[in-house]
């Protein structure tokens, strides 16, 4: 069952660190050349989510991004987890894009700051 707790969210979740870089494109043309972890359809054309090498390969350029996941099964109307989590990756200077899937929440921060964010995020749920 998913949790909407919000003790329980932070307490449990658990942050994963992805080994690749991923990053974030816009794409105009036809069918993307390659899988996407994640799409939004924007007037200007679809954001495009994918492991760093993808991206560049389809000829779109982004910074390399690290994405962390969540692996506690968060509920979508749970309250506060976003906000938790800004606030401890802002405090510390890093920056944090979120997209929230059904189960899991998936966390990009630059990925020179990977491992700063990790520990910030396993602070948060030890706390």
């Amino acid at each position: 069952m998913a949790e909407r707790d919000l003790a329980r969210l932070l307490r449990g979740m658990e942050p994963e660190l992805h080994d690749l870089p991923y990053g974030f494109g816009l794409w105009t043309g036809a069918a993307l050349p390659f899988a996407p972890f994640a799409t939004v359809a924007e007037v200007e054309g679809l954001t495009v989510v994918a492991p760093l090498a993808g991206i560049e390969a389809a000829g779109m350029s982004s910074d390399p991004w690290a994405r962390i996941s969540l692996t506690i099964h968060s509920d979508l109307v749970a309250v506060g987890l976003t906000a938790a989590i800004a606030g401890a990756l802002g405090a510390i200077g890093i920056s944090c894009n979120v997209i929230a899937g059904l189960y899991h929440d998936h966390l990009f921060v630059p990925w020179e700051r990977r491992q700063d964010a990790l520990t910030a995020l396993q602070a948060l749920s030890d706390a």
